[in-house]
């Protein structure tokens, strides 16, 4: 995740881990409910559907989705299968 950014929005893939861009700042869980925001909206999904489950204050998060099994969410975001 990167706090502050100029806008919101899935900046890509680092290995297996998936970069967000967040304009919120990252206090009071601002960001993290941006990540989840972005998230969810990259995957078409509601908002509800994408929580963070670990990593609330750390610029690494899990997040859970509901909704999609693991390969459609990696379709979804552009991830390569190989």
């Amino acid at each position: 995740m990167v706090p502050g950014s100029s806008r919101d929005g899935i900046a890509g893939w680092l290995g297996s881990t998936l970069k967000v861009r967040v304009r919120a700042a990252a206090e009071r869980g601002k960001a993290n409910a941006a990540v989840e925001r972005v998230v969810a909206a990259a995957l078409g999904l509601p908002g509800a559907n994408a929580r963070i489950v670990a990593g609330n204050t750390s610029p690494r998060k899990i997040i859970e989705i509901s909704g999609l099994s693991a390969a459609e969410v990696a379709r979804r975001l552009g991830k390569d299968s190989a």
